[in-house]
């Protein structure tokens, strides 16, 4: 009767963690991006991205964005990493794709599109201008004229307008190899009279990123003003406070966040700015800033430089643009608490990766790399863990004998501890020092845009999006794809039965209910894990498979080492 008490209690704590898992992984650990790849018999097929278009045609289109852009003269950009234009009408940066990113993981796949003209779904775009009371300024639908019909690293393009009264306005754009704008505004006073003026930049989205926002992973509004990093302001934020956020600062950043992509104003570094978020009066996002007041006398010229990122959050390129004088763009990835850990678990997978020119052998070595360091305390948990199990019989033999005095069970099991020299507590050691790394590696894998879309071996084309081969179709065999919680792909399987053999080494528990969740909680973590990215899964299944390895060999050693084997005696005649 005992026995099936222990046995229900074991079953409704194991469905309370799975369950309970299921209802707050999504807004504390949020899982892998959507899958990339289907296996379909038994063949691995991509899955097409559409959400990865935030400017992607469809039935709620104003117009054909091919339609939009014709409609007026372009300034064609090119280089490495971009490609777009940039409209002469209002001088808005808002066609811009990225060419080295992909919608999906097939091989004709699109490029990822970032910025679309205003008019089409989803319209994202970027403007720099000026504002001034008595005085024409060029708006959204001023016409520029170009010195040039292209943009491109080394080549810069200076569009002009000039007004009524004598004022000549000008936008010196110029690019790098990267994701980085640098415009220089311009304004050079021919009238009669002074004139006072503001500059500003805009960046303007219609709607809300595809990308979820979670509790570990900012996308929506952000900035860096004041010296801070803001993570606080959402789309729901602008939403409620229709006067928006506004703050002072000098220099800084702000803009909008995806998982991957950042489209960031950048404003000298130093100059006093008024900057705000907010949601404007057709709908539309909004982040934009004006500089402090000027006056332009007659015959004199003006200027003023600023900077607009627009694409990928490359880590190498955000720390150069750093050391370039953009202060903390690097803070748009969202790193969490841990930061300071984070950082070199990435910078060593990075350059694991470019050694090995494969992201899941990287991770594998990263893996060994771990449990390299972490030797020297395993030793240390695994011969107190092989000494548990030495003394087990005894520590069986107590609870028969202080079975109704549980007080004096305790006093005489501590002794038997001290006499063994044994750490009950050490073995967890090992598990609590590799959660730091498991979760780096877990942010890593969420927020780096350099493990986007990364393949491993055989069916694994995707290490960012979990493992999509799973025997409940039959391995792709059968003609359906089963709902994500029983979608339970290879790696997760075989983390449930690495784990399931690491318990079993390991000393039983003396409480059957603790041995009977021991027992689930492999098989419950299978489930728990099988909507991760594959490379989190493919870490740990390495790690508990050395893990295994290491405590064979050290259980031997130890084993031997208290047990040495005896000389057999020599009978002399």
């Amino acid at each position: 009767m005992n026995d099936n008490k222990n046995m229900l209690l074991a079953i409704v704590l194991s469905a309370m963690v799975l369950i309970g898992w299921s209802l707050l992984s999504d807004t504390f650990f949020p899982t892998a991006g959507p899958q990339t790849q289907q296996v379909d018999n038994g063949k691995v097929k991509p899955l097409p991205q559409p959400q990865a278009d935030p400017g992607a045609d469809t039935p709620r289109a104003i117009r054909n964005r091919d339609v939009v852009l014709a409609e007026s003269p372009r300034v064609g950009i090119e280089t490495p990493r971009l490609e777009g234009s940039i409209n002469l009408k209002g001088a808005r940066i808002d066609d811009l794709v990225l060419v080295e990113q992909r919608e999906s993981i097939a091989k004709d796949s699109p490029a990822v599109r970032l910025l679309s003209p205003a008019g089409t779904p989803q319209a994202y775009f970027a403007q720099f201008g000026w504002t001034g009371q008595g005085i024409a300024t060029p708006g959204p639908d001023t016409l520029w004229t170009a010195s040039s019909q292209t943009l491109a690293p080394g080549k810069p393009v200076t569009l002009s307008w000039s007004n009524p009264t004598g004022q000549r306005f000008e936008l010196i754009l110029s690019i790098d190899d990267g994701y980085l704008f640098s415009v220089k505004q311009r304004v050079v006073n021919q009238g009669t009279g002074a004139v006072g003026l503001r500059s500003y930049g805009l960046a303007s989205r219609s709607e809300k990123s595809a990308d979820p926002s979670t509790w570990t992973q900012h996308v929506g509004p952000i900035s860096f003003l004041g010296g801070k990093a803001d993570y606080g302001v959402d789309w729901e934020t602008l939403d409620e406070n229709k006067a928006g956020v506004t703050r002072d600062s000098r220099g800084g950043w702000l803009g909008f966040t995806d998982k991957y992509w950042l489209t960031a104003l950048v404003p000298a570094d130093g100059a006093p700015i008024e900057a705000s978020l907010r949601k404007s009066a057709s709908g539309a996002y909004q982040a934009d800033y004006a500089g402090a007041p000027f006056i332009v006398a007659p015959g004199q010229a003006v200027s003023g430089d600023t900077r607009l990122f627009a694409g990928a959050k490359e880590k190498r390129l955000l720390d150069t643009y750093e050391d370039a004088g953009v202060t903390k763009l690097s803070k748009s990835i969202d790193w969490g608490w841990f930061e300071w850990f984070m950082r070199p678990i990435f910078d060593l997978l990075n350059w694991l990766f470019k050694v090995t020119g494969n992201f899941g052998v990287a991770i594998i070595c990263l893996t060994f790399i771990v449990r390299l360091l972490m030797f020297p305390i395993a030793d240390k948990g695994f011969r107190s863990m092989a000494g548990m199990r030495r003394v087990q019989p005894k520590m069986k033999a107590l609870q028969e004998r202080y079975k109704d005095d549980k007080q004096r069970l305790q006093q005489e099991m501590l002794k038997l501890y001290q006499t063994e020299k044994i750490n009950p507590a050490s073995g967890c050691l090992p598990i609590l020092l590799q959660i730091p790394v498991f979760y780096a590696l877990y942010k890593v894998l969420m927020v780096s845009v350099e493990m986007r879309h990364q393949p491993f071996a055989l069916w694994i084309k995707d290490l960012s999006a979990p493992d999509p081969l799973t025997p409940v179709n039959l391995f792709g065999l059968l003609d359906f794809t089963p709902p994500g919680f029983l979608a339970i792909g290879v790696l997760p399987i075989l983390l449930g039965v690495t784990m399931w053999l690491q318990f079993k080494l390991n000393p039983q528990q003396m409480d059957p209910v603790q041995q009977q969740i021991f027992g689930f909680m492999p098989w419950i973590l299978m489930f728990v894990m099988a909507p991760f990215a594959a490379g989190l899964q493919l870490y740990w299944v390495v790690s508990n498979i050395l893990t295994i390895a290491q405590q064979k060999w050290l259980y031997y050693r130890y084993d031997h080492e208290m047990n040495p084997p005896t000389e057999p005696v020599v009978s002399k005649k």
